[in-house]
């Protein structure tokens, strides 16, 4: 037997491994997993019956154009069918934006701390990636991030509302950044918690897409709809970037499970609103209650609450663990916090409580 080894690429070895959030222990003292920005609510009315009928046909393929699903799509956001794409998740869609951009020698921007998927599959398309420092009131920082603008930037990442701070960018600065970006440079408006916003001074990325070539929105079913389980995102760009996202799918990849549960999601707007505004409820009250404790929290529009803790970071994981629920701490940073059920919330609020107190 050969003692040596497939060459694999060099670049793999600096890329970190994403990190899920820590499922609840079983059969330990956790019951709560508040990790991961998961929907604590189950799949909306029609989908588990859209599912079970497409699990009756998993001996066939999926629809690879997922037809239905893009002409729903086009209908609800008013965008032609060929500025659509659909993919793993909009995470599995932001590996395909960097397939169809980036390379070696090429640099990709993105705030941070932010979404960190993004440096994963920023170091696996061969690019380099150039990270920008957060505002000390976590927000992006537009101006840094336009000064780093190079000959040799292809794509940018925005998220907004941001993963994990929660924090927004507001119409005007987000215009003006867009104004200094250049049009052969193609900027993602990841809006994955897009649903949970009520400050009325963020943009639909949409609007802004619409007469903005080299900008694209990504969006997910995983979150405020509910179906993270089924993986299943998409993007809205114009139809150039479109097309190669479309190209670069991995061929069958959205099940016909995820695609006809998304269609279903779609159909049930009424009772995903109500379910969206209950949390966005529940967000107030956990916001209100830490703030009450003396913590300090960046104003969130997402479905969860960041708590910069520095090197008490793991130290205030450990006693969330301990009181039952389950957090994503970012090791010498912070924590992250999803706003779920009140019982799940109530415990978290006990634990900070305690935690505080004993600082």
């Amino acid at each position: 037997m050969s003692e040596t080894s497939p060459r694999l690429r060099a670049v793999l070895e600096g890329i970190p491994t994403y990190k899920p959030g820590k499922p609840a222990a079983a059969g330990g003292p956790a019951s709560f997993k508040l990790s991961s920005n998961e929907n604590p609510y189950p799949p909306l009315p029609g989908v588990m019956e859209s599912a079970l009928a497409a699990a009756g046909t998993l001996n066939r393929y999926p629809d690879m154009a997922a037809t239905e699903l893009m002409n729903e799509l086009s209908e609800r956001f008013a965008v032609p069918v060929s500025h659509l794409a659909t993919g793993t998740g909009s995470v599995g869609v932001a590996q395909q934006l960097l397939q169809i951009t980036a390379g070696p020698g090429d640099e990709v921007i993105y705030p941070w701390r932010s979404f960190e998927a993004y440096p994963i599959v920023v170091r696996i398309s061969g690019a380099a990636a150039v990270e920008i420092p957060l505002t000390p009131e976590e927000t992006h920082d537009f101006d840094a991030m336009a000064d780093a603008i190079t000959e040799r930037t292809r794509l940018i990442f925005v998220c907004n509302p941001n993963n994990p701070t929660g924090t927004v960018a507001h119409r005007d600065e987000l215009e003006r950044f867009l104004d200094r970006v250049p049009g052969d440079v193609l900027v993602v408006l990841d809006e994955a918690y897009r649903e949970f916003n009520r400050d009325l001074d963020v943009p639909d990325g949409i609007d802004l897409y619409r007469d903005r070539p080299n900008v694209c929105v990504l969006r997910t079913f995983s979150k405020a709809y509910g179906l993270a389980g089924l993986r299943i995102g998409f993007a809205i760009a114009h139809e150039p970037v479109a097309t190669g996202l479309r190209k670069t799918a991995v061929p069958f990849g959205v099940s016909q499970l995820a695609q006809d549960a998304a269609v279903a999601s779609l159909r049930s707007e009424d009772e995903l609103l109500d379910r969206v505004a209950s949390l966005v409820t529940e967000r107030a009250r956990v916001v209100e209650a830490l703030r009450a404790q003396g913590w300090t929290v960046p104003e969130t529009q997402a479905n969860f609450v960041w708590l910069r803790l520095g090197e008490r970071t793991t130290d205030f994981a450990e006693a969330c663990a301990r009181a039952g629920v389950v957090v994503r701490p970012f090791a010498g940073e912070g924590v992250r916090t999803t706003v779920a059920e009140v019982e799940a919330n109530d415990l978290f609020l006990k634990a900070a409580e305690k935690f505080r107190q004993e600082l």
